[in-house]
């Protein structure tokens, strides 16, 4: 399913602690209600691959909005802005839930909207999507983890004030179904770390479809990086877009 119409831009929406902040938001114009997907970006940030994403989800049929987690860092690149954060050691994990949430509340605010909301994330944005599913379940109704890292923390140092859990520890709390997309020569998740996480949801009967792609690494569905690999990022968008279709309509 794919729409020839969409529109898109920049809005503001309410999140963690009330802060206002700007988000990219793209809808398809066809008729009827549809449903939400809240994307979580990369760790460089909000940049341009993602607005690409946020408008590549639209036009299959999903009203997408992608919050700017940096926007309490002030103006600047992605690039930049990105560098302060990580200098920063990166952004509080509540916050980023916070966020997710908001950015939830403005989809199901649209005239346009069945109600249903899915989050996908992709590299750090993979990780908290995973978190924001756990620590927010009501306010999701599906979850794609696209090779988060830092899931499964094996360096207990890796733990801190802002990220004070393994999202892995929290996996009991997702009530939605789970679809996860990684590549074999990743290293962060590596092989081991899927495998790790694949048992633990495994053990704990939750519904999820795992997907891993030989000859791909990190970003793999990035065309502007050197590690996009065509095939098996056409193979990984329509398992998102049929996902997304079954669980959210």
């Amino acid at each position: 399913m794919s729409y020839p119409g969409l529109v898109a831009d920049t809005v503001k929406f309410r999140g963690h602690n009330g802060d206002t902040g700007d988000a990219y938001y793209a809808r398809p114009t066809g008729s009827g209600n549809v449903p939400g997907v809240v994307l979580i970006h990369h760790m460089p940030g909000w940049d341009e691959w993602i607005t690409e994403a946020t408008r590549k989800l639209a036009h299959h049929g999903f009203a997408t909005i992608a919050p700017h987690l940096y926007f309490r860092e002030g103006p600047g690149s992605p690039d930049d802005v990105g560098a302060r954060v990580r200098a920063a050691g990166g952004v509080s994990d509540d916050q980023v839930v916070g966020d997710a949430r908001g950015a939830a509340a403005y989809l199901r605010a649209q005239r346009h909207a069945n109600g249903k909301v899915g989050v996908i994330g992709f590299c750090s944005g993979g990780r908290h999507a995973f978190l924001t599913a756990a620590k927010a379940a009501n306010d999701f109704n599906a979850l794609v983890d696209c090779w988060g890292g830092n899931v499964v923390v094996d360096d207990p140092k890796l733990l801190n004030a802002k990220r004070p859990v393994a999202p892995i520890d929290l996996a009991n709390n997702i009530k939605c179904p789970i679809l996860g997309l990684f590549g074999n020569d990743d290293e962060n998740p590596n092989k081991d770390h899927v495998n790790r996480l694949e048992a633990v949801l495994k053990k704990l009967g939750k519904n999820y479809s795992f997907h891993r792609y030989d000859n791909a690494g990190h970003a793999f569905f990035n065309a502007s990086r050197v590690a996009y690999r065509a095939e098996q990022a056409a193979d990984g968008w329509a398992k998102v877009f049929d996902f997304f279709h079954k669980h959210l309509g």
